[in-house]
């Protein structure tokens, strides 16, 4: 694990539950690799997860990397949450399954091939990666068919 990878994600949803869409920047050295796409029916927290699963899954090597995200359920679920309810079997404190257990145990999976560095940051804020992550997430939310997969000098 010598290179070095940044992670940018967001996601979004018009609607709660509604059309929603993610994007990702994978930043390595002078390489940037842009990933969007949109969903007709879906929520918030779950493009969230989407948008960092499908950045992490993109990578076929094993990375040390630092993932920047504006959702703090991400992020406290991967680092605190998810410890708990792996012990509880896949259930919360109250003892109800947790809600979109099937991208918690993915990321959790892919989770395991990396060394990562989970950073939140405050969305909305003029983070650039973050901002451009967040405008292609609504793009793609607007447009549940847009797909968007290259690479950008």
């Amino acid at each position: 694990m010598s290179q070095y990878i940044k992670v940018f994600s967001d996601g979004s949803c018009l609607g709660n539950p509604g059309p929603g869409g993610y994007s990702s920047i994978i930043k390595y050295k002078s390489h940037e690799l842009i990933i969007s796409s949109g969903f007709y029916q879906t929520t918030n927290n779950r493009m969230e997860l989407m948008g960092v699963i499908i950045a992490l899954e993109k990578l076929k090597k094993s990375y040390i990397i630092k993932v920047i995200i504006d959702s703090q359920y991400v992020k406290n679920g991967i680092v605190s949450w998810i410890k708990q309810w792996k012990l509880n079997n896949w259930k919360t404190s109250r003892n109800k399954k947790v809600k979109n257990i099937d991208l918690w145990m993915r990321l959790n999976y892919i989770s395991k091939f990396h060394n990562i560095t989970w950073k939140w940051i405050k969305s909305h804020s003029g983070h650039v990666e973050n901002e451009k992550c967040n405008t292609l997430a609504q793009y793609s939310a607007k447009h549940p068919t847009f797909k968007d997969i290259g690479y950008i000098p």
